[in-house]
């Protein structure tokens, strides 16, 4: 199977080396230098193309599967729409009119276009129902994703990322020096965010669907916090409530939507498709951090 990475950043890095692992061909596309490099240093081919451009993506060859993972680089809700709608929508176009069109495309997404639901369980069929204009812009997306592919002739997957934390992006200190604010944890490690992506491709699963990524345990952010410093052989930090956050002056309207959106997110679709998670919930996928966290500070003293 060759599979086009487009935006082959955090996650599709590593997807592409379980791909190449499997025996597969994946092609990473990056429009940096430092990006193409990045890819190269992981074992497998590159292309250099900004995925916004139609002209740009000729570059890249003709592939059995799209894997659309770009970022708008945490910037705001326009710039979202600029990669996430019409880039979306110009890779979708440029490959579909091709002569030999993709049999699939996984668009990746996030778990915050369900937006708040009061701390309850959500699922694949639960409301989209975004809370900033930023998540507004993924829900439009994921349509576009499912419905632009039928008329080339292929199918769209929307892949619904939880938070990604895992290698750099672990934020211990965030956690053990706090103040932690009261709410719930959605997470899925790197490698099973990645490793979910090559499952449904590997196994035409969930094809034409939108299928939620994220690990076992939804973590309450308090006891969380509380599990890592014990972890780590530290103090537990300090806590505040959401009221003691949300009287804060320095916060922001998104900050504060953030905090008030509140949600438990179920795997059970992705369990049910038969996928096996290297790290079911934080207490393994943190493991490696906590130890190198203690190594260092075994080596300060």
């Amino acid at each position: 199977m060759r599979v086009a990475i487009l935006g082959c950043g955090h996650v599709g890095i590593e997807l592409g080396r379980q791909l190449a692992a499997r025996d597969h061909e994946p092609i990473g596309v990056r429009r940096s230098d430092e990006g193409v490099a990045r890819i190269e240093d992981a074992g497998f081919d590159a292309v250099q193309a900004d995925v916004t451009d139609r002209e740009a993506l000729a570059a890249v060859p003709d592939v059995d599967a799209i894997v659309f993972a770009a970022s708008s680089g945490g910037r705001g809700a326009e710039a979202a729409r600029e990669v996430y709608v019409e880039g979306l929508r110009t890779a979708i176009e440029a490959f579909g009119e091709r002569e030999q069109v993709p049999d699939r495309l996984v668009y990746t997404s996030s778990t915050g276009v369900h937006g708040d639901h009061d701390g309850d369980w959500v699922d694949e069929t639960s409301p989209v129902e975004p809370t900033t204009d930023k998540t507004a812009v993924l829900a439009e997306a994921e349509r576009l994703a499912l419905e632009l592919p039928e008329q080339y002739g292929f199918e769209g997957t929307v892949a619904r990322f939880a938070g990604l934390y895992g290698p750099g992006r672990y934020r211990l200190e965030r956690y053990l020096e706090g103040p932690v604010t009261a709410g719930y944890l959605n997470m899925v490690h790197r490698d099973d965010a990645a490793g979910a992506v090559r499952y449904v491709l590997e196994e035409t699963l969930a094809r034409g669907e939108v299928v939620q990524i994220v690990d076992d345990e939804p973590a309450e952010k308090w006891a969380f916090a509380d599990w890592l410093a014990d972890e780590c052989g530290v103090e537990q930090p300090p806590k505040r409530t959401k009221a003691d956050r949300l009287a804060d002056d320095d916060l922001s309207e998104a900050g504060r939507r953030r905090i008030l959106t509140s949600k438990r997110c179920s795997n059970e679709k992705l369990r049910e498709l038969g996928y096996e998670f290297a790290y079911p919930t934080f207490r393994e996928g943190y493991r490696d951090a906590i130890e190198r966290y203690r190594t260092a500070a075994t080596s300060e003293r």
